[in-house]
This record gives structure tokens, sequence and C-alpha cells, in this order.
């Protein structure tokens, strides 16, 4: 009979260490977009219109999209950010020199309607809600970029909450923009891991005061600010292992 006590004793303790280790160090993941979908998927669609261009376009196109937005949150003058991103798109076409027709124009901006996922996205959501980590973004695309990508992929059931800083009139990198986690899943900021995409934007969450996991997918070097995010790595799979340790 010891013996058996014995052994439920440590079936118990057993089974209550592995629940612990199981447990996820957050309760929440925010994430930038293009953590989940890849940027340079419209690539094609600009080699498409502009033959030979598409790499460079697209890297001037999104660069100026994100001028736009600090010098939109800098002086106040925030726009639906799907305009923010037509208006990078008229200015990449003048100063690389390229006739933009109306017909052009929206075929291109339909494409950040149209993004591609990453490979691993679709499992690595998956992963943490099964988990029961609550996933949101955080992210300066507007209300229908957010849908509208989320729809194509097939994905919008593994979010609990497709967040837009356009709620509150602002971008990334405003503290209040990354104030949102917080306020709208009720947890403290040390209870949210906040996922960034770009180097700028691992700076403004760390510096808010979120944990915060690099997915470098371009493999680029750490802004010189004097933050840098906790971990990182190319994938989704490193932050797999930092949220739930396996």
């Amino acid at each position: 009979m010891r013996i058996l006590m014995l052994g439920v004793i440590a079936a118990t303790l057993g089974a209550a260490s592995l629940a612990a280790q199981a447990a996820p160090r957050f309760k929440a993941v925010a994430f930038d977009y293009f953590v989940l979908f890849n940027a340079n998927s419209i690539i094609p669609k600009i080699e498409k219109e502009f033959p030979g261009k598409g790499a460079e376009f697209t890297q001037a196109w999104r660069a100026r999209q994100f001028d736009y937005g600090f010098l939109r949150s800098i002086t106040g003058r925030q726009e639906d950010f799907l305009k923010v991103t037509g208006d990078a798109l008229d200015y990449t076409a003048e100063a690389m020199h390229l006739q933009l027709s109306a017909n052009t124009r929206a075929r291109l901006l339909d494409a950040y309607l149209t993004l591609d996922p990453w490979p691993d996205t679709l499992a690595a959501l998956r992963k943490l809600k099964a988990s029961g980590v609550r996933v949101i973004t955080i992210a300066n695309f507007s209300p229908l970029m957010l849908r509208s990508n989320a729809e194509r992929a097939g994905i919008s059931d593994l979010f609990d909450e497709l967040l837009s800083t356009e709620v509150n009139h602002s971008y990334k990198p405003e503290p209040r923009a990354y104030a949102l986690g917080t306020e709208h899943l009720g947890f403290a900021k040390d209870e949210i891991l906040f996922a960034a995409f770009g180097g700028w934007d691992a700076y403004g969450a760390k510096s808010f005061g979120y944990p915060t996991y690099w997915v470098n997918r371009f493999g680029l070097p750490p802004e010189r600010l004097g933050l840098e995010a906790d971990a990182t790595s190319q994938d989704l799979a490193g932050l797999l292992r930092f949220v739930l340790g396996d």
C-alpha cells in the first residue's frame, strides 16, 4: 500500500512538474503583420508592371511607407494606412521616373491587400492558440489591410483581435500605439510578448516596456539606439521556443 501511495504521489508531482514546464511564458503575443506576411511577396506584381525594377521598387516603396508613417506620427497628421501606402507608391514611382497609370496603381495597391503569409505562419499561430496564448496584432496596417490579408490566407480565426493603430489614430513607434495591447487585452506589459519585424519596431516595443522578440526575416543588423530585443531569430520557430519553451 505504501509503495502504491508513493507511486501515486510521484505520478502527481511528475504531472504537476510537466504542467509547470508546459505553461507558456506569456499570456499573449502581439504581432507586427510583416512577421506573419511576407513584405516581399509583392515583388512579382511590381516586376510584371515594371520589368527589372521589382526588388528595387519594393524596397524603396516600403522605406517611404515607413518614413511617411514616422513623419505623420511626429506631425500628428495620421491617415488611413492604405492612403499612406498609396502616397508612398506615388512618390516611389515618381522618384524612379516610372509612369504610374491609374490601373497600375490600383493593381499595386491591391498587392498590400493580398500578401503571402510566410511558410511558418499558419503552424505557429495554431500552436500558440492551442497552448492558450492570446494572439493579436499591433500593426500600422489599416483594419481593411489586416482583415483582407487574414481572410485571404484563411487565418482570421487564429487571432483574438486584429488590432490596428488606427483605433487611436497613432502609428508605431508612438508609445500610445503599443499601449493598445495592454488596453485591449487587460494584461500587464510583462505578460505580453511583442513580435517585431523591423528593428525600429523592436526598439519601440522594448522602449515601451514589452518583452520583445525580433523575428528578423531579412537578417538585418540591430539598430544603434541603445535598446535591443530580448531575443531574435529569422523565423517563428525561435519565437515558439521563447514563448512555449519547447
